[in-house]
């Protein structure tokens, strides 16, 4: 397919979705750092939507870039890309600089760029490249561990450099995994942690432990013509109360001490309100006095007094909640919605595997940042620094996901060929 022929087979729907929300976040982006007392422009570059409108401009390049690349390059080099990133990922923890408590970021010049937010898209074509290869099926164990590991190796050095956030959301391509066959089973056991985590320090240990015994005996009743299965049952309730004694050990020596306040702050609102809690409080103090219409573009009062911390970043949502009110965050959220249903329809009529599983792995990573955001700043979920995809303030994080986004539409807009070559 010659270039001047593609802009036809390109997905334009997602294009104008992708354009609408970059360009009203650059607007929020203002409107979150505007200074009624300091007559600066949209354009001017000491301001962040100036910076942010240099990276708008770089992500154009980038797409023009991808799209000019044969999309063959994608499938063939994955792997090289996934090792470079992880090099990097090693690289960092021994040069990087710290910033705001992880060790994350390359200083470049006056810029910063941060290797595991790049690392999510390498990770996203190295997962497709093994689970479509035809030799494999992902429904086997031995292709499972191999997946789940293609994702926990950047999970882990993200995690060793501090930034607990970023590498939660590599946990989201196990949604991948679940939809080429992993066994639901796993995704139970995930959640039943998360339970048993939430529940421990919610509840006391006394309680949950007796919960925990009722609950194997009855299942011990359930199958007690299967003495395999006996077996299966007695071990998980054995390893639920090892996990219910062990999360004091978690939450006071593996977390970090503002990690440990956010989890207690969510549990406690209240506990904290000019400390721990102040972000929280006021981000969702931005978004109910917003009301129905808001109050207006660059009216924002919690904005305009800088309330709220990271509001051109993690809290850009507050902006919108503010400014524009219930309807401009109804708005924001359809038009995600909208970028997320059709991707999975795009993912669903691919004709190659790995495009396909690419596909998912996408709106996997979107969607979690999505809601994770969302959920941080009306207060369902800890502060863990997750920026809104397009939306936020950040060059590492706007290359990120364009550079996500226009893989996928350059393999969806060559999928006949795919077809064809078959």
């Amino acid at each position: 397919m010659r270039n001047d022929q593609l802009i036809y087979k390109v997905d334009w729907i997602v294009v104008l979705i992708y354009l609408v929300l970059v360009f009203s976040g650059w607007l929020n982006i203002y409107a979150a750092d505007y200074d009624p007392d300091v007559n600066q422009g949209i354009l001017s570059f000491s301001q962040s939507s100036g910076k942010q409108l240099i990276w708008i401009a770089s992500s154009i390049f980038l797409i023009v870039l991808i799209m000019m690349v044969d999309f063959r390059f994608y499938d063939s080099f994955a792997y090289i890309l996934y090792g470079i990133f992880i090099f990097l990922l090693i690289s960092v923890l021994l040069l990087g600089q710290e910033v705001s408590g992880s060790q994350s970021w390359f200083q470049i010049g006056s810029y910063k760029l941060q290797p595991s937010e790049f690392t999510k898209f390498a990770t996203a074509l190295a997962l497709a490249k093994y689970l479509s290869k035809s030799t494999r099926k992902s429904g086997e164990m031995r292709s499972q561990i191999i997946g789940f590991l293609i994702f926990l190796i950047p999970l882990g050095l993200i995690i060793l450099q501090g930034d607990l956030g970023t590498a939660m959301v590599f946990g989201s391509l196990v949604l991948v995994m679940f939809r080429e066959g992993m066994h639901p089973l796993i995704l139970v056991i995930g959640f039943s942690v998360a339970i048993l985590f939430l529940g421990t320090l919610v509840l006391s240990q006394t309680i949950l432990l007796i919960g925990i015994v009722v609950l194997t005996l009855f299942g011990v009743g359930l199958v007690a013509k299967a003495p395999s299965k006996i077996v299966v049952v007695v071990v998980a309730g054995v390893m639920a109360a090892g996990f219910v004694r062990s999360v004091d050990f978690i939450l006071t020596d593996v977390l970090k001490p503002h990690q440990q306040q956010r989890v207690m702050q969510l549990l406690n609102p209240n506990r904290d309100p000019l400390g721990a809690g102040w972000q929280v409080t006021q981000s969702k103090i931005a978004i109910g006095s917003g009301g129905l219409t808001g109050k207006g573009y660059l009216e924002g009062t919690q904005t305009k007094f800088n309330f709220v911390p990271d509001q051109t970043t993690d809290n850009i949502f507050c902006t919108v909640g503010e400014e524009q009110g219930w309807i401009g965050s109804f708005f924001l959220v359809a038009a995600f919605t909208a970028l997320f249903l059709r991707l999975v329809f795009l993912a669903e009529r691919q004709k190659s595997p790995f495009a396909k599983i690419y596909g998912y792995a996408v709106v996997s990573i979107l969607f979690f940042h999505f809601a994770f955001n969302i959920a941080m700043t009306i207060g369902l979920f800890p502060v863990i620094g997750i920026p809104l995809p397009f939306f936020s303030y950040g060059g590492s994080s706007l290359w990120t996901f364009t550079i996500l986004l226009f893989i996928f539409l350059k393999l969806d807009a060559h999928r006949m060929q795919v077809l064809q070559r078959l």
